[in-house]
């Protein structure tokens, strides 16, 4: 039997814990998984085993390679969490990442989509077809909602009130909550449910709400290359815009029309109000754009 590579199993048993006491999601185990797989392979022992100036040189490595710093706080909070787990476990007295630098974010502004733009985005969908008014549906939600494009793509049916005309989202560390949809979205899902989604399944089964035409779950890879085509097809930049612009829109739009940060947060699913105030600089930008272009003494 071949052996597991060094560090495996003390990578399987945190990603075990993660799931079943934290109840991460799949994909944020995954960036887990990469990252700390990436920092085993590069050191020459295991990784419970690592010393500080280790793990500095392959953050620098990191860097040098051209890992953004965005990308490089992921690997940190990787390797603390891993060592935070090392330190229960008893496999360690000491966390060595702690002393380590954290890489500088600039956080930057997403670009902004005004609402003429976003107006454009959402008649773009052809009517006339299946797939036009899956697309459709898919689009308004995501602007009325504020979704993050995995919480769209995996909707299922349980999860919509359309009575209330409620969504009950499962966001992330599977904490949950309502969301409203609003007239126009679900005037938009009601027409997809009716019309689309049956041929599109075509008599065979599925919970998820948005399928594609073979019948199955949509993917986030897949509807990313949906919204480019409708974007273009608007007249948009395409290349600059993908799912989680409509999602700031959504946040950006409801602060522009005196909605509170509070309110977005609970909306957003944020659990921290500071990421939600990311939105007060993208308003006050604008603000600023619009005096410059019509105020006579700009």
């Amino acid at each position: 039997m071949e052996k597991a590579p060094q560090g495996a199993e003390d990578i399987a048993a945190l990603l075990d814990y993660l799931w079943l006491q934290e109840g991460l999601a799949d994909s944020s185990l995954h960036s887990y998984r990469s990252d700390l797989q990436l920092a085993q392979a590069y050191l020459s022992v295991p990784l419970r085993e690592a010393s500080r100036e280790e793990l500095a040189q392959w953050l620098a490595a990191m860097q040098e390679s051209g890992k953004s710093a965005a990308t490089r706080a992921r690997m940190r909070a990787a390797l603390m969490r891993f060592y935070r787990f090392a330190l229960a476990q008893n496999w360690r007295e000491d966390n060595p990442v702690t002393e380590l630098g954290r890489a500088k974010i600039r956080r930057q502004l997403p670009p902004l989509l005004t609402e003429a733009h976003v107006e454009a985005l959402l008649a773009a969908p052809d009517a006339n077809e299946a797939l036009g008014l899956r697309d459709r549906a898919m689009l308004e939600i995501l602007y009325a909602c504020g979704l993050r494009v995995s919480e769209l793509v995996g909707l299922q049916l349980r999860q919509v009130a359309m009575d209330a005309g409620y969504l009950h989202i499962i966001g992330k560390g599977s904490k949950e909550r309502l969301v409203p949809m609003g007239e126009m979205a679900l005037a938009a899902l009601q027409e997809y449910l009716r019309r689309a989604r049956p041929s599109l399944l075509n008599g065979r089964k599925s919970e998820a709400v948005f399928v594609t035409a073979r019948g199955t779950a949509l993917t986030r890879h897949a509807f990313w290359h949906r919204i480019k085509l409708h974007a273009a097809n608007a007249g948009l930049d395409a290349e600059n815009l993908s799912p989680h612009t409509l999602r700031h829109a959504f946040a950006s739009h409801l602060l522009a029309h005196g909605a509170d940060l509070r309110s977005i947060q609970l909306l957003l699913g944020h659990s921290s109000l500071s990421t939600t105030q990311i939105y007060t600089h993208i308003a006050d930008a604008r603000l600023k754009q619009i005096f410059q272009q019509h105020h006579p003494r700009a």
